[in-house]
């Protein structure tokens, strides 16, 4: 989706109304550092497409908009989620600014599990980890219950992934990465899986459990 030009007239149609959240990139025609910054905001926009609405205004043109930002210098970035500001940035700022910016509010993807739900789940037994790291990593410390199927083994044991006993499996790496791209080429093949959010180093920091050793085989 392109960045949207919104003005005084449809800024709270297109803005405080919108379902998703919404990056205001507040700029101007004579601006420099806007211009350098116009490029960058529109890349987000094509990769949060879907996940993120991006809109630039015109200060010169929508005052009432720069006034109720209270505009004193710009390039200036705003961020709203749910008609409401949450954050916002002063100047020229990179992309990785703006990404880490406006993930707190971006949807989480349908195959996503959090480590909360994740530890909820296991204890009602609806759900299989699968640590996707190298077995020497697995062999030291995981999620209890866990199965270890290494990235480079996982697209050619597809079928074993299957939730044939009822439960979904969920892949999880170090962090989320690791494994989601790996999911996305799993569901390319039919195979429903989900990946877990931050990984093991996000589950090990929230404080939940692990399992330390290589489970014993089932007799």
């Amino acid at each position: 989706m392109p960045v949207i030009k919104v003005t005084d007239a449809t800024f709270e149609r297109e803005v405080l109304a919108a379902q998703l959240p919404v990056l205001v990139d507040l700029t101007a025609v004579w601006c420099e550092p806007c211009k350098t910054l116009t490029p960058i905001v529109a890349q987000v926009a094509r990769e949060l497409e879907g996940k993120l609405k991006v809109v630039e205004v015109d200060v010169d043109r929508s005052p009432m908009v720069a006034q109720s930002f209270r505009v004193k210098s710009i390039p200036m970035l705003v961020l709203i989620a749910g008609g409401q500001v949450v954050d916002q940035s002063l100047g020229l700022v990179d992309k990785a600014a703006i990404l880490k910016m406006v993930k707190p509010v971006l949807p989480a993807a349908a195959n996503e599990v959090a480590p909360k739900d994740l530890a909820e789940l296991l204890k009602r037994n609806r759900v299989l980890p699968v640590d996707v790291r190298e077995a020497s990593y697995y062999a030291r410390y995981h999620i209890p219950g866990a199965i270890n199927v290494p990235a480079a083994d996982v697209l050619t044991k597809a079928q074993e992934l299957l939730p044939t006993d009822g439960r979904v499996r969920v892949l999880y790496g170090r962090t989320s990465d690791d494994a989601k791209v790996l999911v996305e080429s799993l569901r390319t093949q039919g195979v429903d899986v989900a990946f877990l959010a931050g990984g093991f180093l996000h589950w090990e920091a929230d404080g939940f459990e692990i399992e330390r050793g290589v489970p014993a085989a089932a007799s």
